[in-house]
């Protein structure tokens, strides 16, 4: 055994997510907007999505989450050091949701930051919280990402209001002995595309008027086809280069947990990977696009339906708007 697995690498112990109760199908939508089950099916994948209550918020769904990580990984609440929210629907621009996360919890010490790298966000957060743990400046960060995405989809717009869902996923970082934890991650950005996938309205450039609301710039808006293409050949790449980074190739992968965007994109990956499909875990049919917490979700699920044992080595790959793209390698 290597010294760096005596000392203790950074690891995730503790895993756990949310849904919302409130189930949307694809045959409700049809009742809401001019499209079919079949249509929605057949380009996405997607048979239903979870919708939060009025009264329930990114800092909901996140906290409940986090309470079943640190449940899996048997740590108090008031032991956590650091916690990071992935987000782009946090409660209200300021303050951030991971320090209304921190109170719900009882997190009494903890500091806590948001952190926004859409969909990629939530192994955005676990790269930035690795290096708090393998620096030593904390021994216990806790990483969510949590949407509230329903908030800000038009539900007029019957192209995007299919994709997207709500949800929390959460994982717990410390050090770990006698395991390589987290192998290698590679992450990446390309601003000069980030048009194709905004919300343009709520911000400094474009804060809240009459105009700003009468012509919908504060929902989401998505080129599709621009999107499509582009994750496809972003997270492919990035997960090529970390698995040769790490020295593996695809056949050591036991799992692989790529973002819940859109099956032909899950799919597309699998075969540029040279994947089998029972590697690729999938769960978008249950709850659709769910930005930053989709792969939380799905890494809790594979690992509560025994698709991944200790030991095993993972693949995480994402996607997102920025453009932002990352892979991870895990061993388990």
């Amino acid at each position: 055994m290597n010294s760096s697995i005596e000392l203790g690498v950074c690891a995730i112990t503790g895993i756990g997510s949310y849904v919302p109760q409130r189930i949307l199908t694809n045959a409700d939508l049809e009742k809401m907007v001019e499209t079919t089950d079949d249509w929605i099916t057949s380009r996405t994948g997607i048979k239903q999505r979870r919708i939060a209550a009025d009264n329930e918020f990114t800092s909901d769904l996140a906290a409940r989450a986090a309470e079943k990580a640190l449940a899996h990984a048997g740590l108090p609440a008031a032991e956590v050091d650091l916690i990071i929210v992935a987000t782009i629907t946090p409660d209200m621009p300021f303050p951030a949701a991971a320090c209304l996360v921190q109170e719900k919890i009882g997190a009494t010490r903890a500091a806590a930051f948001d952190l926004e790298a859409a969909c990629t966000g939530f192994l955005y957060g676990i790269e930035v919280g690795r290096q708090f743990v393998n620096s030593g400046v904390y021994k216990n960060v806790l990483v969510i990402g949590a949407e509230k995405l329903s908030s800000i989809v038009d539900w007029q717009d019957r192209n995007t209001c299919v994709l997207f869902g709500d949800g929390a996923g959460a994982a717990l970082l410390q050090r770990r002995t006698g395991s390589a934890g987290i192998l290698g991650s590679k992450l990446g950005s390309d601003g000069s595309k980030a048009h194709i996938l905004s919300m343009p309205g709520g911000g400094s450039r474009q804060p809240a008027s009459v105009q700003s609301v009468s012509s919908r710039a504060h929902y989401l808006h998505m080129e599709g086809k621009e999107v499509f293409k582009n994750a496809v050949v972003a997270m492919g790449a990035a997960a090529k280069e970390v698995l040769g980074n790490c020295g593996l190739d695809i056949s050591q992968i036991k799992c692989i947990i790529p973002h819940q965007a859109n099956r032909r994109i899950i799919d597309a990956i699998g075969e540029r990977l040279g994947a089998a499909p029972e590697q690729v875990f999938v769960n978008l049919e249950k709850y659709g696009n769910t930005s930053a917490a989709s792969v939380g979700i799905a890494l809790d699920e594979a690992v509560a339906a025994g698709r991944v044992q200790r030991g095993d080595k993972l693949l995480l790959v994402a996607f997102g708007a920025g453009l932002t793209w990352g892979a991870m390698v895990v061993e388990w």
